[in-house]
């Protein structure tokens, strides 16, 4: 096949026209999504993928409003899980914010897929048998079912409501976005003029106004103990 720009002959197999009207037997296994914005057409490829998996990976989803003390409690968990033998990997919401999900908003439609892109992760290193910690508001049960569903096709998911008041959440915020957010400075502020939703059955439900973040943290890693997700610590 000749490369018209350089006079050569290309190795690779020439790409159908995203414009064609026909598709060709090279077009199997790809579905073409279109991006509205650049007007691109972009084939997502069946990878010839297996149903392997390693053993003994799971998902921990922390959930809960702005400051409520997600990230403080995975911080005291994820070690923990570690020195019992899993690989602990950080899923967090203000980080992934920063790479994966560079570049998308507050609205309801980036939130959701800000939280579909962190499922979609945690389903992958679940699958390759890692301990996967998620901090993310998450606000809205229907994308957490999401998350989980995708997660659970390789191993187990458990939801943990960090259940912080407002009030709270508000004492403890020493940036002052909630108190710019009462005041109308910032919208669809969760927890104030956007709604946080919940969870309706979370596998653990930590209340941080009554206890403080080691007895929290402790109480998950009894919940994994004896769903068998982790070892019991052996004392001397």
């Amino acid at each position: 096949m000749t490369n018209s720009n350089t006079g050569g002959t290309s190795r690779f197999p020439q790409t159908p026209l995203p414009w064609s009207a026909s598709r060709t037997g090279r077009d199997r296994g790809r579905s073409r999504m279109t991006n509205a914005n650049t007007g691109e057409h972009i084939y997502a490829h069946e990878h010839p993928e297996t149903e392997r998996r390693r053993d003994g990976g799971f998902t921990l989803w922390f959930t809960g409003l702005s400051g409520s003390g997600k990230t403080t409690i995975a911080h005291l968990v994820g070690p923990q899980i570690e020195e019992r033998g899993p690989i602990v990997e950080y899923l967090d919401g203000d980080t992934v914010r920063t790479h994966l999900s560079k570049g998308l908003g507050f609205s309801k439609e980036d939130r959701d897929a800000n939280i579909e892109r962190i499922g979609w992760v945690a389903a992958r290193l679940t699958r390759h048998g890692a301990a996967v910690i998620a901090a993310a508001i998450s606000p809205y049960e229907e994308t957490r079912q999401k998350a989980r569903q995708l997660v659970e096709e390789w191993g187990t998911f458990v939801v943990v409501h960090v259940a912080t008041s407002v009030e709270e959440c508000s004492r403890r915020d020493v940036k002052g976005l909630y108190e710019k957010a009462f005041k109308g400075e910032i919208k669809g502020f969760t927890g104030v003029d956007d709604p946080y939703e919940e969870p309706s059955n979370p596998e653990v439900r930590i209340d941080t106004e009554q206890h403080e973040p080691e007895e929290s943290a402790q109480l998950i890693l009894q919940h994994l103990e004896e769903r068998g997700l982790i070892p019991a610590r052996v004392t001397a």
